[in-house]
């Protein structure tokens, strides 16, 4: 929000207030609680969901891709991939003129994200009702302006 100066010479925008700052990462955490994030029914833990999430958007990957896109440590993606190979959920298969694997989602797999993701869809559309299509639309808006906005304050801000 913008506020007119004193003296006419134009808006600033409004300080964040801690308060103010408090109360956006608190419900940006609680956006992140396992009771929202994995409701109750699911077949697939979160890594595995994200995992074939990607895998479905993306068509097979390689594990330097998918820490691209999960940005996690690559030991982490190569535990969860270890993880989804013992359950089934996706299968390496060679790269033509590579030496590098991909991973690619079973048809196993691919049945279980489908599932999960037709239950978490039904929970948010439902969450979703009770705003109206209306506030969803700026809410879908300001939350692509907040996602954008902190992506260009953690490149701006460089390495830690």
């Amino acid at each position: 929000m913008e506020v007119t100066t004193a003296t006419g010479g134009g808006t600033v925008p409004e300080e964040i207030s801690e308060d103010l700052l408090k109360d956006i990462g608190g419900e940006v955490l609680r956006l992140g609680r396992p009771t929202v994030v994995a409701p109750a029914g699911l077949e697939l833990d979160r890594s595995a969901f994200r995992l074939l999430w990607i895998l479905r958007d993306e068509g097979p990957s390689t594990i330097g891709r998918l820490v691209e896109v999960l940005q996690v440590e690559q030991s982490t993606v190569s535990r969860q991939v270890k993880s989804a190979l013992e359950h089934g959920l996706v299968v390496f298969e060679m790269q033509s003129g590579s030496r590098s694997k991909l991973v690619r989602s079973t048809d196993a797999g691919e049945e279980a994200f489908r599932r999960d993701l037709d239950r978490r869809g039904e929970i948010f559309r439902t969450a979703l009702e009770t705003l109206g299509a209306d506030r969803v639309r700026r809410l879908a808006a300001d939350l692509n302006q907040l996602n954008d906005a902190l992506e260009a304050a953690h490149e701006a801000a460089g390495p830690s």
